[in-house]
């Protein structure tokens, strides 16, 4: 009798043992009550009937890649990392891409009876779109649009999705490896389109230079024209002044002489025969011993001629201005008689 009453309070314990169930939060169990779909446990503490109540496992795929069975179904974000497939662009190129996909279960029920393996759906569901979605493409839109090829993954794996209670956020596109020939050919073509750049650059640098240096040319030039110009000004008001005031000094010198002579004409005359014989002094001085003197030489002893009658009628005319000086001087006579 002890015996049994011990053996019922164990089996009473056990009951209670598994008839708690403790979730974690984010995550639901389900729950089929002899074979059937009754519930579905939510986080946090939950009772069920043992032996008439099992949680329905489910196969789940690791993040290394494995498969195996839940008893849990997580409802966060989920990323799922497949392995490189080979796609053929429209090109006929033969490409290796690798994608990644980021999704998340917001219906339990579906994602668990509506598909019999979600995780391998959902990936042979992707490798089959990316084939299509790139044999849409040819090889250089491959790689330039890659926000083109990850927005149309996603409508398409969302809509196939939608019936198994999967909401697909984001489709990526790791990596895209072309074959060893077509990477060559890339390659010799970008060193090609750099070196292009390159040339292109250097040419534009030389053009820039030599525009500047012509630039520099033509203003060098033009600034020393505007030198030559203010300088060849500047000498000829320079002359046109000196001229002036020489011309004012001569004509003041030729008042002066007509007043000392008495008449423009005398002043005139004795300015000339001055020049003359200046000029005639400076022909003397010259280094040949003999001077030959031009047929008209016989002016200057003309200009000498009307030198002293300008001085002859200069005296007349001071001797007039004084006629006291004219009178005789009785006292001189008496010394000298």
């Amino acid at each position: 009798m002890q015996v049994f009453f011990i053996i019922l309070i164990a089996l009473v314990f056990i009951f209670l043992w598994k008839s708690i169930k403790v979730v974690s939060e984010q995550q639901v169990i389900l729950i089929e009550r002899l074979g059937k779909y009754y519930t579905t446990l939510t986080s946090g503490l939950n009772f069920v009937l043992p032996i008439l109540d099992q949680p329905r496992g489910v196969p789940w795929r690791d993040i290394d890649g494995r498969y195996r069975f839940n008893y849990t179904i997580d409802l966060r974000e989920t990323v799922f990392d497949f392995p490189s497939q080979r796609v053929i662009t429209r090109d006929n190129v033969v490409l290796e891409i690798n994608a990644i996909i980021y999704f998340q279960v917001v219906d339990p029920v579906k994602a668990v009876y509506e598909i019999a393996n979600l995780p391998e759906a959902i990936e042979k569901l992707t490798q089959t779109s990316l084939r299509n979605v790139i044999g849409d493409l040819d090889l250089d839109s491959t790689f330039t649009s890659r926000d083109h090829i990850n927005s149309q993954l996603r409508v398409v794996l969302d809509d196939a999705s939608n019936k198994w209670g999967v909401k697909v956020n984001r489709v990526e596109i790791q990596d895209i490896i072309p074959p060893q020939d077509i990477r060559n050919a890339m390659e010799k073509q970008m060193r090609a389109e750099r070196d292009k750049r390159a040339a292109l650059l250097d040419a534009e640098a030389i053009q820039r230079s030599s525009v500047m240096k012509a630039e520099g040319m033509r203003d060098s030039e033009v600034a020393r024209a505007q030198g030559e110009r203010q300088s060849r000004i500047l000498e000829a008001q320079g002359l046109a002044e000196a001229r002036l005031t020489l011309a004012k000094s001569e004509a003041d010198s030729i008042n002066l002489l007509s007043s000392a002579a008495g008449s423009p004409e005398q002043g005139l005359n004795y300015l000339i025969a001055v020049r003359y014989i200046e000029a005639f002094t400076k022909l003397s001085q010259g280094q040949a011993n003999t001077v030959f003197l031009p047929y008209e030489s016989s002016a200057l002893l003309g200009s000498l001629g009307g030198i002293r009658e300008i001085l002859k009628n200069k005296v007349k005319a001071v001797q007039s201005s004084n006629p006291e000086e004219q009178k005789p001087n009785n006292n001189s006579k008496e010394k000298w008689n």
